[in-house]
C-alpha cells in the first residue's frame, strides 16, 4: 500500500446544515469512487474560503466515523476573484492502487477548479 493525496472540493452555503452535509456528501464520493476503507485514512485537512464560517467541515468526518485520522479546518486563501462558499479537502489514505487509479473529486461549481480532471463525477449544485 501507497500512500497517495486525494483531492478535493464542493461548494456551500454559509449555515452549519450546509457546509456538514455538502463536506459529507464530498467524503463519501471521495470514499465510493477510490472504494477506500475509512481505517487506511491517515489524515483529511479541510479549507474553507472565508465567506464560510459557521461551522466546521470536520465534524462531518467525525460523525461519518472517521475517528482516528487527523483532521484540520483552516482558512482558504483569500484570492481576488476565486471562487466563493467553497470548501477543499485533502485525504492522506493509503491505497493499494497505481497513482494514476486515485480519484480526485470536485462536485458541483466547484468542478470549475480543476476542468483537467473532472468528468467521473457530474453532480450539480
Amino acid at each position: 500500500m501507497m500512500l497517495y493525496a486525494i483531492r478535493g472540493a464542493i461548494c456551500a452555503e454559509n449555515s452549519t446544515e450546509s457546509i456538514w452535509g455538502r463536506t459529507r456528501e464530498l467524503l463519501e464520493e471521495i470514499l465510493r469512487a477510490n472504494t477506500l476503507d475509512i481505517d487506511n485514512i491517515v489524515s483529511i485537512i479541510f479549507t474553507c474560503t472565508k465567506d464560510l464560517n459557521q461551522a466546521y467541515p470536520a465534524v462531518s468526518a467525525r460523525e461519518m466515523g472517521i475517528l482516528h485520522a487527523s483532521l484540520m479546518c483552516m482558512a482558504e486563501m483569500d484570492v481576488v476573484g476565486s471562487m466563493e462558499g467553497c470548501i477543499r479537502v485533502q485525504v492522506m489514505a493509503y491505497m493499494g492502487v497505481p497513482q494514476n487509479q486515485v480519484k480526485h473529486i470536485y462536485m458541483g461549481r466547484a468542478r470549475a477548479l480543476r476542468p483537467d480532471i473532472v468528468g467521473g463525477v457530474q453532480n450539480a449544485e
